[in-house]
Parts: structure tokens; sequence; C-alpha cells
């Protein structure tokens, strides 16, 4: 096999982290039309540098293919996260005194979700998306966006025309960009000289400690520890000053950036992390080994729950057409054999399938209707909001399946 180099240090890709096989584009959603017709797969093999200790995946299929003008993730039928982002905002003008004299910059800004809440507080924002589906949402709600791919030429382009931002912010982008290093590029090129940087992401730890594999597919270009994002923005000038660990995704980092010679003192917790993933041994190759095998587990217990479910002549339902539960559906190979449909809250999924397993989605008013005997939830980082919005299952004798990080029926 040809060696692969690193996007980061470019040195050659040799290790395996874990190998999911081949799925599809895991947010490729089909129309009914396409059922007759060929789906592409590709490659899901992640690899970790020796060199850097960034953990990837290669790029299979460009960018422009994965966040087509036909994108059907919309970050606004989540309350959870639109909570979380009202709550970021009110942190961040609290912390940072952001107001109407201030310029905010999102990438990959999505309907709007967030720099709504900006906007409330008259802090002047723009935001940068690459799906022009999602970008009209917000644009429709007042909020000015760039339908572009961000990298340093635009950063550069953004400064000049628009002004240098007092923060740039960008929520689960950082590893969905398959040139990392021009993409922090532009975000040192856009950045203020007291401007504070914000990145959130799933942190690599969780997803190994809970085996989250299947937040593993092909939007996700690198799966990120604290270690590795301090080194890529160094490469750039840019100091991490503090972070914070989070809930959301099963467990993100949000970090927080400045040019190297800001004022901005390094606080303990950046220190501690630092620390805390060294300890781990976070940055040698020993840690990353054998975590396939740990996959490989929750595959067959997975099979043989439900298959067990199934040879009592018991239905089951999917709650949540997401991405990582395309990963999940397709590594295991369970399709309409096991699961009888999926629900989604996202109107732009109902009526559509799922990509490879082919399983119908509709509105979730169809559990009612239906009343399946289990419940699976693929967003398990959601469970306790889907439970609550679906606990009348319980009026049928119904359970849910929690397949993440170990196969739980409630």
């Amino acid at each position: 096999m040809a060696i692969i180099e690193c996007r980061f240090c470019g040195e050659g890709l040799r290790h395996t982290f874990v190998n999911l096989g081949a799925t599809p584009i895991a947010n490729d959603m089909l129309s009914e039309d396409q059922l007759i017709g060929m789906e592409p797969f590709y490659s899901l093999h992640v690899f970790v540098c020796e060199q850097c200790f960034l953990v990837q995946l290669p790029e299979f299929e460009s960018a422009d293919k994965i966040f087509s003008d036909d994108y059907t993730y919309f970050s606004s039928y989540s309350p959870s996260w639109l909570d979380h982002s009202k709550n970021y905002v009110e942190m961040m003008v609290d912390r940072f005194g952001f107001n109407e004299d201030s310029f905010v910059v999102e990438l990959a800004s999505n309907d709007g979700y967030l720099l709504q809440y900006f906007a409330e507080h008259n802090v002047p924002v723009l935001g940068i998306e690459p799906t022009s589906n999602t970008a009209q949402v917000a644009i429709d709600k007042g909020i000015p966006t760039l339908v572009e791919f961000f990298g340093t030429e635009l950063g550069k382009e953004t400064a000049n025309g628009h002004g240098k931002a007092d923060l740039v912010l960008g929520n689960n982008v950082l590893a969905h960009v398959p040139d990392i290093n021009d993409f922090v590029g532009g975000m040192k090129e856009l950045l203020s000289d007291t401007g504070v940087i914000t990145m959130e992401f799933p942190h690599l730890q969780r997803l190994v400690e809970q085996n989250q594999f299947d937040t593993i597919y092909h939007e996700h270009f690198s799966y990120l520890s604290f270690s590795a994002v301090t080194r890529i923005f160094a490469h750039r000038g840019l100091r991490m000053f503090d972070v914070e660990e989070l809930p959301t995704h099963g467990g993100s980092i949000r970090i927080y950036a400045c040019h190297e010679d800001a004022a901005f003192q390094t606080g303990k917790r950046a220190d501690d992390l630092l620390a805390r993933e060294d300890g781990l041994g976070m940055n040698a190759l020993p840690y990353y080994q054998g975590y396939e095998e740990k996959v490989q587990r929750v595959k067959r217990s997975l099979l043989r729950a439900l298959i067990g479910i199934k040879e009592e002549g018991k239905s089951v339902a999917a709650y949540g057409a997401a991405a990582k539960g395309n990963t999940l559906l397709n590594y295991c190979g369970i399709g309409t054999e096991f699961i009888d449909f999926a629900v989604d809250r996202s109107p732009h999924k109902q009526g559509r399938y799922l990509p490879g397993t082919r399983i119908p989605v509709l509105d979730p008013t169809v559990i009612n209707d239906r009343k399946p005997d289990y419940l699976i939830i693929l967003p398990w980082n959601l469970k306790n909001e889907i439970m609550a919005q679906t606990e009348f299952i319980r009026e049928w004798g119904g359970k849910f399946v929690v397949p993440i990080p170990d196969i739980e029926i409630l």
C-alpha cells in the first residue's frame, strides 16, 4: 500500500488506529429514486502518526463532496445544542466583554444556530459556511454568511474586507478539515492582536475510553487530543491559554487560543490537561494499539442482542438519523432485517433513507402509531433528551437500547 502522509507533519502513516472497513458518506441520505442506483463506499481506515500522534482519516473523499449543497445536518434541530450554544454566548460576553464594538466570526456556522445569540446582544457577526442550503437558513435569519470553505487565503480576504475578528469560533469543525494547517493559518490571519479563538471538538481521550468509534466517519478527518492541537496551533504562532472539558458529544473540549505574544496568561487547566494526556501515554504509540479489538467486541455484543430480540419476534426502530449512527449500522452490518424504520426530528431527513443500510427515516410521531418493542438510540450522546421525549413507549412495554460504550437495554 502506498504510504499516506500525516496531514500535519508529513510523516508517513504506517500505524492503524482502527479499520472500520468501507462505508458510504455518513450524511449522504438517499431519496427513494436513488434506492435502485449504485451507492459509493469509501475506506474508513484510521491511522495514528508516529511523529506527532495526530489520529487521522486520510482524505478518501473530498470535502467538496462531503459538504455538498444537499448537506442534511442542521444544528438547530437539537434543543440541547441550542441551549449549549446560548450558554456559551452568555459566558463569552461576560468573560471577554464582547459588545457592539466587537466583531465575531464563526467558522462552519451552519444555520445560524449560535450567531443568533450574539446578534441578540448587538454584537456584529459573520458566519462562514461551505454548505449553501444551511447557510441560506442563517441568511434568512439575518445572519450575514459567506458560503465558502475557510482557509488561509479566505482568512486574509475576510480580515481585509470586514476587519479583524475579536473572536473566531468554531464548534465541531476543526476535526472536519482535510488541510488543518491551512485552516489554522486562516484563523491566525483573521484574528485581531488581542483576539481570542475558541474551538470545540470531541476529545480523543473520551473516544478511546468510552469506545466511541461511531464518531469516526468521513466528515471527521482528524481525532484530536489537546496535545496534538497545541502542536498544530503553535506551528502557526498561536498559543493555548485555557481549556474546558465539556459533556457534549460524549466528552468534548473547548480550547482558548491567542497570538503567541498576546497578554493572556496560560492557565492551570491547560497545563493540567497536557500533563494528564502525557501521563496517559497519548504521546506514544502503545496508547493507540489494541483499540480495534475493543471496537470488535461492541459489534459482536450488539449483533447478539439484536439477533435475540428478532428471534423473539419483537420489533425494533431507531431514533436519530445521525452520522454516528450510520457508522455504527454500516460497520455492524445492521439493516432492515433488524431495524424496521428510523425517525428524526429534522424534516430534511424525513422521507429519505439511511446511507448503506437503506433504512427509511420517518417523522417521530410514527413511533406512537407503530409501537416498536425496542427503540435503539443512535445519537447516544443525546440519550437523556431522547428518552424524555419518547418516554411514552413504556405504555406498551417498549424498551430503549443504547449501543455505546457498551450495549444497555433500559
